[in-house]
C-alpha cells in the first residue's frame, strides 16, 4: 500500500491541510452535535472566529468525564445509520458506548491499513489476529478491517491459548502477529515446553498493542527485551485508544509512531492547558477527523507524550509520537486494557459476600502494570473466585490477580495513620 500523499506533504501543507478539515469539523459539530452546540452557545464560541489549530486554544477540553455524563449528546446521526456499537470502560464505573455507521468502519479500515503498511504489512502476508473481535471491543473489529482492506490474509485465532496459537502459526505460516507484547512470552515459553523451534517459525514481525515496548529514547524496554533476546522477530509498536480512532504505529526506523493527519489533530498540552515546546513532554489532546457518528474535539487522553518532527528516513514527512511515558492520576493498562480504579470498585461492590477489600497496583518483572486485589469475604469458595474473575472478563474484558485475606490485614492497609478516610487503591508503580 502507497504511503498516503499528506504523509509525504511539507509541514506547512499539512498544517494548511488539517486547518481545511478543521473548519469542515466545527461547522458538521454546530449542526449535528447537542453537546459541543451547548459548549459553543456556553462558551460564546462563534466557530467562523476558529480558522487554525492554534485556536482551538479558545475552546474548552473535552474530558472523559463529558463522554460518560453526555454519552448520547455526542452522536451526530439518527439511529438508523448507526450499524455497530462499541463499549470502553469509564473512569466512574460506567461504560462510554461510541456509535459507528459504515462510514465511520470505513474509515477505521482505512486507518488500520495505513497503519499496518506502515509496519511493512503487504498484500503478500499473511496475519494472525491473537485479539478479541467481541465483547463490543473496536480494535480487533478495526484490525480486521484493515488487514481485509490491505489485502493480506488474516487468521482469527482471538486471546490467549498458546497451544491453539501455536496450531495455526505451524499450519496457516503467518507473517506477523497482533498480540500483547507479554503474551509472547507465554508463547516462548508453551514453545520451549513442547519441543516448538518458533525461531524456525514463519513469524518475522509482530504489531503489538496494549503494552510499551520502548524507553523513552527509543530503546527497547525490559519487555522487549525479554522477548527479542530469544525470539528474532521484530516488535512494533501501536499506540491508540478507542476514543481516537486511530493508531500511531511505528515504521522500520522505530522512532516512535506515525501521526496520520487525515485523521486526527494532535496537540501536546502542559497542566496549565497550554501547548507545550516541540520536544515536551505533556498531555495528548486529540481531535477526531473523518468520523460520522461521534467525532471528538479537543479530547483529553490523559496520556503523557513526547512528539519527534523532522522526515523520517522512511518517506512520511509527519510527527511522530514517543511512548507513553506517563499516566494521568490512576489509569492503570493492564493486559491491553485501559482500567480505572473506580470501574473495579463498581464491580466489587456488586457482591455481598465481599467484607472489604483492596487494590494494589505494581509494576511487574517486564515493565507492565499488574493488579492485585485483596479481598476478606464471607465466601472464600474456588467458585466464589471464579464468579468474580467472570463479571470482570464480562464487564472489563480482563480479569486481574484475586486473593482471599483476613479482614483485619486489609483493613489495616485500608485505614493508615494520618489517613481521613478509607483508602482503597494503592498504587506501587515504578
Amino acid at each position: 500500500m502507497n504511503i498516503p500523499e499528506i504523509e509525504q506533504s511539507s509541514n506547512d501543507e499539512i498544517l494548511k491541510f488539517q486547518n481545511a478539515k478543521l473548519i469542515d469539523l466545527l461547522s458538521y459539530l454546530n449542526k449535528n452535535s447537542a453537546f459541543y452546540q451547548k459548549k459553543f452557545a456556553n462558551e460564546n464560541i462563534n466557530i467562523s472566529s476558529i480558522k487554525t489549530i492554534s485556536d482551538l486554544q479558545k475552546i474548552s477540553l473535552t474530558t472523559k468525564d463529558d463522554l460518560q455524563q453526555y454519552n448520547d449528546d455526542f452522536i451526530c446521526v439518527d439511529k438508523s445509520k448507526i450499524v455497530d456499537f462499541v463499549t470502553t470502560s469509564g473512569t466512574l464505573g460506567k461504560p462510554v458506548t461510541f456509535a459507528l455507521t459504515d462510514k465511520d468502519l470505513d474509515r477505521l479500515a482505512y486507518n488500520e491499513a495505513i497503519s499496518f503498511a506502515c509496519a511493512g504489512v503487504s498484500e503478500n502476508d499473511v496475519v494472525q489476529l491473537m485479539t478479541t473481535m467481541d465483547r463490543r471491543f473496536m480494535a480487533g473489529l478495526a484490525y480486521f478491517l484493515g488487514i481485509r482492506k490491505l489485502g493480506a490474509g488474516i487468521i482469527r485465532v482471538g486471546a490467549g491459548i498458546p497451544e491453539l496459537q501455536w496450531d495455526s502459526i505451524l499450519k496457516f505460516n503467518p507473517t506477523y502477529l497482533i498480540a500483547v507484547p507479554s503474551f509472547l512470552l507465554k508463547l516462548i515459553q508453551y514453545a520451549e515446553a513442547n519441543g516448538i523451534d518458533y525461531n524456525s517459525s514463519s513469524v518475522k514481525g509482530v504489531i503489538c498493542i496494549g503494552e510499551s515496548l520502548r524507553n523513552s529514547d527509543f530503546s527497547l524496554n525490559t519487555l522487549s527485551e525479554k522477548i527479542t533476546n530469544k525470539w528474532n522477530v521484530q516488535l512494533y509498536s501501536t499506540y491508540a485508544s478507542t476514543e481516537m480512532g486511530t493508531a500511531f504505529t511505528e515504521c522500520d526506523q522505530f522512532k516512535g509512531g506515525h501521526h496520520h493527519p487525515e485523521l486526527i489533530i494532535t496537540e501536546i498540552i502542559d497542566e496549565d492547558g497550554n501547548v507545550v515546546k516541540d520536544g515536551e513532554e505533556g498531555e495528548l489532546v486529540v481531535t477526531t477527523l473523518g468520523f460520522e457518528a461521534m467525532p471528538l474535539l479537543r479530547f483529553k487522553t490523559g496520556d503523557i507524550i513526547k512528539a519527534h518532527y523532522g522526515a523520517c528516513e522512511c518517506g512520511r514527512n509527519t510527527m511522530r509520537l514517543g511512548p507513553v511515558v506517563g499516566r494521568k492520576k490512576q489509569m492503570v493498562k493492564y493486559k491491553g486494557t485501559t482500567l480505572y480504579p473506580p470501574a473495579m470498585h463498581d464491580l466489587l461492590n456488586k457482591f455481598d459476600d465481599v467484607e472489604c477489600y483492596i487494590i494494589e497496583i505494581n509494576t511487574n518483572d517486564i515493565g507492565t502494570d499488574e493488579i492485585l486485589i485483596k479481598i476478606a469475604a464471607n465466601d472464600t469458595s474456588f467458585d466464589f473466585l471464579s464468579k468474580i474473575k467472570d463479571h470482570f472478563r464480562a464487564k472489563l474484558r480482563v480479569a486481574p490477580v484475586i486473593e482471599f485475606h483476613d479482614a483485619k490485614e486489609i483493613n489495616k492497609l485500608r485505614f493508615p495513620k494520618m489517613s481521613r478516610k478509607p483508602v482503597d487503591f494503592i498504587d506501587k508503580r515504578v
